[in-house]
C-alpha cells in the first residue's frame, strides 16, 4: 500500500489502454499500481518480450497493445559510480531505446506521449533554482553527460514531433527519487538508495560508516509515489511541449542526508566522508513555479517520512531473502 492517500480519481484513467515501459521498475511499478487503482488496463512489456533498442520490436509491441497513452519511464541508469564507468553504453541504450519508442508512437498516434527525463539534463554550471528555460544555458556536468544530453534529445524529438506530425507529447523533468522498490544493488543504486543499504548494513554488523566525497553538494528528493502522482496529474491535464519539472523545490546536503537516515534507523556508528572521491555537481534543485502552476499539486511526502518508510522496505526485503546483503539487480526494462 502506498504512504500516501491515491489522489482523487478524476475518471481519467478509467478503461484506457495504458503503456508503461520500465512499468517492472521502481517508478514503473508506483505509476502502474496507481493507474490499476483508477481503472486502467495496463501494459509492461519487459526488454526479454520486446527489446525497444530495436524499432522494429517498438512497432511490433505498439501493434500489439494498441496503447492510447504511453509512459516512457524505461532507463538504464544508476549512481555515480555506473555513469562514469558506463557512460557509453548509458548513452547508446537510452539514446536508441527513447527515439524508436516515440518514433513507433508517432506512426500509432495515441492520445498522448509522457516522457520521464531527469534533472541531469540541465547544465552543470548552474548553481541556483533549476528553470525549465534554463536548460540550454550551458553545458552537462562531465559525470552525466550521457544519461543528462539523451533525456535533452527526446525533449526535442518531442518537439518536432509534435511540430510534422502532430503527436501530443510532454516531458517531464523530476528530482532524484527515492522510496520503496529502488534498486539498492550497490553498483547502480542512486544515492539515498545507496546511503540506506549502507546504514543498514553496517548497523546490523555494529559497523561505521564511510561515504563518498564531502558531503556538501546540494540535492532535492522526490519520493517515488509523488513523482508518480505528479506524473499522472501531467499526464491529465499538461499539453505543452516546454519541460516541466517535476519536485520538492526543496535542497538538503548530502551530509545531513546522510545524519537524517542514521537518525531514522537509530544507527551508533560513526560517519567517515571520503574526500577522494568525487562529489559531482554542487548544486541541484529544480524550480517547482511552473509545476505548481500547470498541475495546482505539490508533493505531499516530507523527507523523513520517505526516508523511514524506505528503510522499512529495506529491512523487510532482507529478512524476506533471509540473507544480509544486497537485493538482486533491478534492471530497467
Amino acid at each position: 500500500m502506498p504512504l500516501n492517500p491515491f489522489l482523487p480519481d478524476t475518471g481519467f484513467w478509467n478503461g484506457k489502454k495504458v503503456l508503461v515501459t520500465g512499468g517492472r521498475g521502481f517508478l514503473g511499478r508506483h505509476l502502474c499500481e496507481r493507474l490499476i487503482h483508477f481503472g486502467a488496463e495496463i501494459r509492461t512489456p519487459t526488454k526479454t518480450e520486446y527489446d525497444l533498442t530495436i524499432l522494429n520490436n517498438a512497432l511490433a509491441c505498439f501493434e500489439k497493445y494498441k496503447p492510447e497513452i504511453i509512459i516512457h519511464s524505461a532507463a538504464y541508469y544508476g549512481g555515480l559510480g555506473i555513469t562514469l564507468a558506463e557512460a557509453g553504453t548509458i548513452y547508446y541504450q537510452n539514446l536508441v531505446m527513447g527515439a524508436n519508442v516515440m518514433e513507433a508512437a508517432r506512426r500509432f498516434m495515441p492520445e498522448k506521449f509522457i516522457t520521464v527525463g531527469t534533472a541531469c539534463s540541465y547544465p552543470g554550471n548552474l548553481e541556483n533554482h533549476l528553470r525549465e528555460q534554463d536548460l540550454w544555458a550551458g553545458d552537462l556536468h562531465p559525470s552525466v553527460i550521457g544519461y543528462g544530453s539523451v533525456k535533452k534529445m527526446l525533449a526535442i524529438q518531442g518537439i518536432v514531433y509534435k511540430r510534422q506530425y502532430g503527436l501530443n507529447s510532454i516531458h517531464l523533468i523530476p528530482s532524484n527519487l527515492y522510496g520503496p522498490f529502488d534498486c539498492y544493488d550497490d553498483y547502480r543504486s542512486h544515492v539515498v538508495a545507496a546511503l540506506i543499504k549502507k546504514f543498514c548494513d553496517a548497523h546490523l554488523a555494529a559497523k561505521d560508516v564511510s561515504c563518498w566525497g564531502t558531503g556538501s553538494p546540494i540535492r532535492e528528493f522526490l519520493f517515488v509515489e509523488d513523482c508518480a502522482d505528479g506524473i499522472l496529474l501531467a499526464a491529465e491535464t499538461y499539453n505543452d511541449t516546454t519541460p516541466l519539472n517535476i519536485g520538492t523545490g526543496v535542497g538538503i546536503s548530502i551530509r545531513e542526508l546522510a545524519e537524517t537516515i542514521a537518525t531514522c534507523l537509530g544507527f551508533k556508528g560513526q560517519i567517515h566522508w571520503d574526500s577522494t572521491k568525487p562529489d559531482g555537481q554542487k548544486v541541484k534543485q529544480l524550480d517547482i513555479t511552473n509545476m505548481e502552476k500547470a498541475l495546482s499539486w505539490k508533493p505531499r511526502t516530507a523527507l523523513v517520512d520517505g526516508v523511514r518508510a524506505s528503510i522499512k522496505w529495506y529491512l523487510e526485503s532482507l529478512a524476506h531473502s533471509g540473507v544480509k546483503g544486497p537485493r538482486p539487480k533491478q534492471m530497467a526494462a
